[in-house]
């Protein structure tokens, strides 16, 4: 399963958007200092998301909408 596809369930899910759900965390007090594990536990009791789907979320709130450092860009060569 690819990460869009665990986003797009969430929000199947919980009808509620990954930028909906960044902004509700924020509305919990939630920023990138906070731990992963109080977040995870947020979604998992509050929206019964399971551990992969709420851990996708949390990637998406504490690292925000699009996280390049997990991109491996392709490599242009110049003749």
């Amino acid at each position: 399963m690819s990460f869009q596809a665990y986003l797009d369930k969430v929000e199947t899910q919980t009808g509620l958007t990954p930028r909906q759900f960044i902004a509700l965390a924020k509305e919990q007090g939630f920023d990138e200092s906070t731990k992963s594990t109080v977040v995870l536990n947020w979604l998992k009791q509050d929206y019964g998301l399971g551990h992969g789907h709420a851990q996708a979320m949390v990637h998406v709130i504490l690292k925000g909408p699009v996280s390049y450092t997990h991109l491996t860009l392709p490599t242009i060569l110049l003749v």
